[in-house]
């Protein structure tokens, strides 16, 4: 901002007045960035991308709904969760007990073979942990003299029957602690002491988790492939930190198979590395790496758009209305939104009641593009260029009108970055994509992360086939069809 001119003494009224236009001007350049300083000390996560962690205490949260006078706790006619009893050939040990008075007349019952059993018993288990003693393989090579020259002769192995310190079962739970647990190294350590009794270094650690890594290098390059293929996908990108300097990992999601990339940068390079040749319908924010793909294969996210709208509405005057309508009527949308994912109302009524609504926001836009505020009026431009990406949902099935699915599946990644300061190595970068990829995608389709690590690494090591992380759909469950 440039400074106050130097005060002068008007010796006429052209002067007094040509001085005062000149301090009104100062006026309001003060008042417009005392304002956006306001509205970036205001920035919080519900008006903003900044993430919640970093609310202050004072924040006041949206008003919770009324009280509905109902007890908290499952309500009458509530389908209860018990846990359900193991199958008998997973039960190690019973005890079998039997009455031994009748209950109406108090006669003494029969024992032994004179019972007369009633049928099948009531079942209670209870379930322990054993104590953990690892398996230890050991191989013994033994020298022999010769009878002719006494020379002794020690039995070798040759290099590819070296066998390694670790078997593949332990070194996948390792990397299933580091990698979906996000434990250190050294809690790492701690937990193979007190919990499965095995010594292990902290450079053996990071050994573990390079073969586990090497072990599943295949899985995930035709993950990446996969998802490259799909007809919807949601991409995201998050900061990272790769030897102290900053990174970017990125994510794509498909309906079954998440995959991560620790990249160098944050732009239209990598945003293609990610993407590859995707034809399909992209979901993402507005950030411009994307911009490469057509807005009529694209989907932009109403959450970030409505903490913008949020933001707009906290302004006082006009951009504060002008937030306020946008608000409600995106609050009618979603409204009709989740009816159609339930069930409740069909696409093509859908389609026709967004007809009107799409005008009047689009009016709201217009409204915007004349506003004063330069912030509310560059939103309204970037929203009236784009237009078309805000709507693909309406028409196309499949297409959620959010990027919540990546940015979930970011989230881990964000923890994990924020107990561990990111990798040291790019060795170690690749150990976080790749167990990430692992790790979501399998979750996704609801299979057993240890027992997939295992197979792999046991493969590799024995130049077999590797398994899959594409989805066989007969033989996925019912709760990752319905995800």
């Amino acid at each position: 901002m440039s400074p106050l001119p130097p005060p002068a003494r008007a010796k006429t009224l052209e002067e007094s007045l040509a001085l005062n236009d000149v301090l009104l001007a100062y006026v309001r350049k003060l008042e417009a960035r005392m304002e956006e300083l306001e509205a970036r000390l205001g920035q919080n996560s519900q008006n903003s991308s900044r993430p919640p962690s970093t609310d202050p205490p004072d924040l006041k949260h949206p008003p919770k709904k009324p009280p509905s006078g109902r007890k908290p706790g499952g309500q009458p006619g509530h389908e209860g969760h018990q846990r359900m009893l193991l199958p008998p050939d997973r039960v190690t040990s019973s005890k079998d007990h039997w009455p031994g008075q009748c209950e109406n007349c108090g006669r003494r019952l029969p024992t032994g073979a004179a019972r007369m059993d009633a049928g099948e018993p009531d079942r209670s288990q209870t379930v322990e942990l054993p104590e953990v003693q690892p398996k230890v393989h050991e191989d013994r090579y033994h020298g022999q003299g010769c009878p002719c020259c006494a020379h002794v002769t020690w039995a070798k192995p040759t290099a590819a029957e070296i066998p390694p310190a670790f078997g593949p079962r332990l070194v996948s739970t390792l990397a299933l602690l580091s990698g979906a647990y996000r434990l250190s190294k050294r809690a790492i350590q701690a937990v193979f002491r007190e919990l499965f009794h095995v010594e292990i270094s902290l450079g053996t650690i990071s050994s573990c988790e390079e073969a586990a890594s090497d072990a599943v290098a295949v899985p995930v390059e035709e993950a990446r492939q996969h998802v490259r293929e799909q007809s919807v996908l949601n991409a995201d990108e998050t900061s990272w930190k790769e030897k102290a300097r900053l990174v970017w990992l990125w994510v794509a999601v498909s309906a079954y198979v998440t995959v991560f990339w620790v990249l160098p940068r944050r732009n239209r390079v990598s945003a293609h590395e990610v993407l590859g040749a995707f034809c399909g319908t992209l979901g993402s924010d507005r950030y411009v790496a994307y911009d490469d793909y057509p807005l009529g294969r694209r989907q932009f996210c109403w959450a970030h758009l409505r903490r913008e709208m949020e933001a707009m509405r906290q302004r006082r005057g006009a951009v504060g209305r002008l937030g306020k309508e946008f608000l409600a009527l995106s609050d009618q949308m979603f409204q009709w939104w989740y009816q159609v994912r339930k069930g409740r109302m069909s696409r093509t009524a859908f389609q026709r009641r967004m007809g009107p609504l799409q005008a009047a926001m689009q009016a709201l836009v217009v409204r915007g593009l004349n506003c004063r505020d330069a912030k509310t009026a560059a939103l309204c431009a970037d929203l009236h260029l784009r237009w078309e990406a805000l709507w693909t949902f309406v028409h196309v099935e499949g297409v959620e009108p959010t990027n919540n699915v990546a940015e979930r599946a970011v989230r881990h990644a964000v923890l994990w970055r924020r107990s561990s300061f990111g990798s040291w190595s790019e060795r170690g970068s690749r150990f976080v994509e790749r167990l990430l990829t692992v790790t979501a995608t399998l979750r996704q389709q609801d299979r057993n992360v240890l027992e997939f690590l295992t197979r792999a690494v046991s493969a590799h090591r024995q130049g077999t086939s590797l398994p899959s992380l594409l989805p066989d759909h007969s033989i996925l469950t019912p709760a990752a069809q319905a995800a």
